[in-house]
């Protein structure tokens, strides 16, 4: 059952005693994950360096698709990025219902993956009805050259506006995921509805089910919500900076 659409990663609803499983980390783990767990030690294709941790975390050698903890071992588990590197998502999120009593899930959404493609990407997802709808790249049309570096790595950085904006609208770039208990998921989807947002132009119609419109109410209390989310993030991240290490140091 999905629960909401967070903001970002950092906007989630964690609570204070509770067990963190984060499945996929990568070099980017979450800090406040309990335990990692990762596929691949010695091969960053699918991430962009080598894996990292946190003194205080458990790393886990394992398959996301099947990890060796107890059924609803963890309060809380988080896939971000992960996903759309699966060979069956429906598998993988099945383990993660297993594991987890509730959770998060991030990947790139349609129009992210059309921004920035990445090869090691086989899904790409958009979020319709509250259900993950991931299909698969080689069954779409052209995704385009990889604009990643412009609007990932350098225009959020010099502009304040368009960090706004991708807070604000959250769902433009990545599909953010909040779920308790199941997770709502159709993999290359054959029904016309579904399918014909992956493969046709967008009509007013279909961009209005994928971003519902706004009054000015919302748009402003959306707005303020980003903004205070923004600046708390930049005062935690002065005041609680953490650095993860190298598997190697940690052990």
């Amino acid at each position: 059952m999905k629960l909401r659409n967070p903001i970002s990663r950092e906007d989630l609803n964690i609570k204070k005693n509770a067990y963190v499983l984060e499945v996929g980390s990568g070099h980017n783990p979450t800090y406040r994950a309990n335990v990692l767990v990762d596929k691949y030690i010695d091969s960053n294709y699918h991430r962009s360096g080598d894996i990292k941790i946190y003194p205080h975390q458990k790393f886990v050698n394992a398959d996301g698709a099947k990890m060796p903890f107890k059924d609803k071992e963890f309060d809380y588990v988080i896939c971000n990025q992960v996903l759309e590197h699966t060979e069956d998502p429906n598998a993988f999120v099945k383990e993660l219902q297993r594991v987890g009593k509730r959770g998060y899930i991030e990947l790139p959404s349609l129009i992210g993956e059309s921004l920035f493609p990445k090869s090691s990407h086989r899904w790409t997802c958009l979020e319709i009805d509250n259900k993950l709808i991931l299909f698969e790249k080689n069954k779409l049309p052209l995704i385009y050259p990889d604009y990643g570096r412009t609007f990932l790595n350098i225009l959020p950085y010099q502009s304040f506006a368009l960090r706004m904006f991708f807070l604000s609208y959250h769902q433009i770039n990545c599909v953010r995921y909040e779920w308790e208990d199941s997770i709502d998921i159709l993999v290359n989807p054959k029904d016309d509805f579904y399918y014909s947002f992956f493969s046709k132009q967008w009509t007013e119609e279909m961009v209005r089910t994928i971003f519902p419109p706004r009054s000015k109410i919302q748009e402003l209390t959306t707005f303020i919500k980003a903004l205070v989310h923004l600046i708390k993030c930049m005062i935690l991240h002065k005041i609680q900076h953490h650095e993860p290490i190298s598997i190697k140091d940690h052990k």
